[in-house]
């Protein structure tokens, strides 16, 4: 089949590649970030422009010297790479855009539960849990790390030590209780 009629992806389709991508922005919010998520996410961004993208460029160019592009793996990978590196670049810019960055370190020695607390936490058993309110963009699970709009965050937010509050989960109520909140100290300078 002549290369003419095959189906690139629209640009609306460039959000759903085959990586692993963030959640969407609830509609209407903000997309809050901590000042180090933020600068992660610019690192990122700055390291495709800067050093990636431009050494993919090299590479398929100089693969489209070598003849037949239909059968050579370094141009077709190169291509695809190049799509995979903008798409991501576009998801970054946009998010980016729209980032409102949240100094959690203005909150330092407050009891009450804001973006960017560590809060622990106990359930009616007594088991304690330890969790960390960041943006949708930063947030690692495996860290524990939760993005500010998880129903855990949500539960918590306004909330203070020694408050109990009731968690909606999939298993039904629980009960929790705040035992601690912390926020990082803030940065002389």
């Amino acid at each position: 089949m002549n290369k003419a009629f095959t189906k690139e992806p629209d640009a609306a389709d460039d959000d759903d590649g085959d990586g692993p991508s963030l959640p969407a922005l609830p509609a209407g919010t903000r997309n809050y970030m901590t000042p180090a998520g933020h600068a992660r996410l610019r690192a990122e961004f700055m390291q495709l422009i800067d050093v990636e993208r431009p050494k993919m460029v090299e590479t398929v160019s100089w693969a489209a010297k070598n003849g037949d592009r239909s059968e050579n793996g370094d141009y077709l990978y190169g291509k695809k790479r190049l799509r995979e590196i903008d798409r991501r670049l576009r998801f970054l810019t946009k998010r980016l855009d729209v980032a409102e960055v949240v100094d959690p370190s203005v909150h330092f020695g407050s009891e009450q539960i804001f973006f960017g607390a560590t809060v622990t936490y106990a359930n009616a058993k007594g088991e304690e849990r330890t969790i960390i309110i960041k943006g949708i963009d930063e947030s690692d699970s495996l860290a524990g790390e939760v993005s500010w709009i998880s129903p855990i965050a949500r539960t918590l937010l306004k909330a203070r030590v020694g408050d109990e509050l009731q968690l909606v989960t999939p298993g039904g109520v629980e009960k929790i209780e705040v035992v601690d909140v912390s926020y990082p100290a803030p940065q002389p300078g």
